[in-house]
Protein backbone atom coordinates (compact mmCIF):
# COMPACT_ATOMS: atom_id res chain seq x y z
CA UNK A 1 0.00 0.00 0.00
CA UNK A 2 0.99 3.42 -0.55
CA UNK A 3 0.93 6.34 2.08
CA UNK A 4 -0.04 9.62 2.24
CA UNK A 5 0.24 13.09 3.76
CA UNK A 6 -2.86 15.14 4.43
CA UNK A 7 -1.90 18.97 5.70
CA UNK A 8 -5.43 20.40 6.02
CA UNK A 9 -6.84 23.93 7.37
CA UNK A 10 -10.33 23.97 8.93
CA UNK A 11 -12.85 26.73 8.20
CA UNK A 12 -13.98 29.27 10.81
CA UNK A 13 -17.13 27.66 10.91
CA UNK A 14 -15.54 24.25 11.55
CA UNK A 15 -13.12 25.43 14.87
CA UNK A 16 -16.28 27.71 16.01
CA UNK A 17 -18.36 24.15 16.32
CA UNK A 18 -15.05 21.99 17.44
CA UNK A 19 -14.45 24.55 20.19
CA UNK A 20 -18.21 24.63 21.19
CA UNK A 21 -18.40 20.64 21.63
CA UNK A 22 -15.24 19.13 21.21
CA UNK A 23 -14.81 16.24 19.09
CA UNK A 24 -12.15 13.44 18.63
CA UNK A 25 -11.97 13.78 14.30
CA UNK A 26 -9.52 10.61 14.51
CA UNK A 27 -12.91 8.39 14.25
CA UNK A 28 -14.46 9.58 11.10
CA UNK A 29 -11.14 9.99 9.23
CA UNK A 30 -10.26 5.95 10.24
CA UNK A 31 -13.73 5.57 8.83
CA UNK A 32 -13.45 7.12 5.55
CA UNK A 33 -10.27 5.79 4.91
CA UNK A 34 -11.15 2.10 5.93
CA UNK A 35 -14.29 2.36 3.68
CA UNK A 36 -12.03 2.56 0.75
CA UNK A 37 -9.87 -0.07 1.39
CA UNK A 38 -6.78 1.81 3.80
CA UNK A 39 -5.69 1.60 7.18
CA UNK A 40 -5.12 5.92 8.96
CA UNK A 41 -2.16 5.78 10.66
CA UNK A 42 -2.44 8.97 12.46
CA UNK A 43 -3.99 12.31 12.69
CA UNK A 44 -1.75 15.17 14.49
CA UNK A 45 -2.72 18.73 15.23
CA UNK A 46 -0.45 21.27 14.67
CA UNK A 47 1.04 25.06 15.01
CA UNK A 48 1.99 26.92 12.14
CA UNK A 49 0.67 26.77 8.60
CA UNK A 50 -1.88 24.13 8.51
CA UNK A 51 -4.48 23.11 11.36
CA UNK A 52 -3.13 19.97 11.42
CA UNK A 53 -2.22 16.05 9.40
CA UNK A 54 -2.96 13.06 8.56
CA UNK A 55 -0.87 9.76 7.14
CA UNK A 56 -3.15 6.95 5.95
CA UNK A 57 -1.65 3.97 4.00
CA UNK A 58 -3.84 2.84 0.53
CA UNK A 59 -4.20 1.03 -2.22
CA UNK A 60 -3.80 3.55 -5.56
CA UNK A 61 -3.63 7.11 -5.86
CA UNK A 62 -7.78 7.26 -7.39
CA UNK A 63 -8.33 5.88 -3.59
CA UNK A 64 -6.17 8.98 -2.63
CA UNK A 65 -8.47 11.36 -4.19
CA UNK A 66 -11.37 9.95 -3.46
CA UNK A 67 -10.67 10.67 0.36
CA UNK A 68 -9.53 14.15 -0.41
CA UNK A 69 -12.94 14.74 -2.48
CA UNK A 70 -14.90 13.61 0.49
CA UNK A 71 -13.60 15.57 3.10
CA UNK A 72 -13.82 18.64 0.56
CA UNK A 73 -17.60 17.71 0.09
CA UNK A 74 -17.68 18.34 3.55
CA UNK A 75 -16.89 22.16 3.13
CA UNK A 76 -15.05 22.04 6.58
CA UNK A 77 -11.85 22.56 4.90
CA UNK A 78 -10.06 25.69 3.69
CA UNK A 79 -6.95 23.54 2.52
CA UNK A 80 -7.05 20.00 1.99
CA UNK A 81 -3.39 19.21 0.36
CA UNK A 82 -2.60 15.11 -0.29
CA UNK A 83 1.11 14.40 -0.60
CA UNK A 84 2.08 10.70 -2.24
CA UNK A 85 5.11 9.95 0.15
CA UNK A 86 7.35 7.36 -0.99
CA UNK A 87 9.46 4.58 0.90
CA UNK A 88 13.19 4.92 1.01
CA UNK A 89 13.53 1.84 -1.24
CA UNK A 90 11.27 3.76 -3.73
CA UNK A 91 13.04 6.85 -3.51
CA UNK A 92 16.40 4.72 -3.54
CA UNK A 93 14.89 3.17 -6.93
CA UNK A 94 13.86 6.67 -8.18
CA UNK A 95 17.08 7.37 -7.85
CA UNK A 96 18.84 4.46 -9.57
CA UNK A 97 16.51 4.91 -12.55
CA UNK A 98 17.15 9.14 -13.03
CA UNK A 99 21.57 7.91 -12.68
CA UNK A 100 20.56 5.55 -15.73
CA UNK A 101 18.92 8.04 -17.65
CA UNK A 102 20.62 11.29 -17.78
CA UNK A 103 18.86 14.39 -18.98
CA UNK A 104 20.53 16.96 -20.66
CA UNK A 105 19.55 20.66 -19.39
CA UNK A 106 19.66 23.87 -21.47
CA UNK A 107 23.08 25.08 -19.85
CA UNK A 108 24.97 21.31 -20.87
Amino acid sequence: MTIYMVQFTYTSEAWAAMIKKPQDRTIPSRDLVQKLGGKLLGLYYSLGKYDGMALFEIPDDISASAVGLAVKASGDMKVNEITRLFTMDEALEAMRKAGSNPFSGPTK
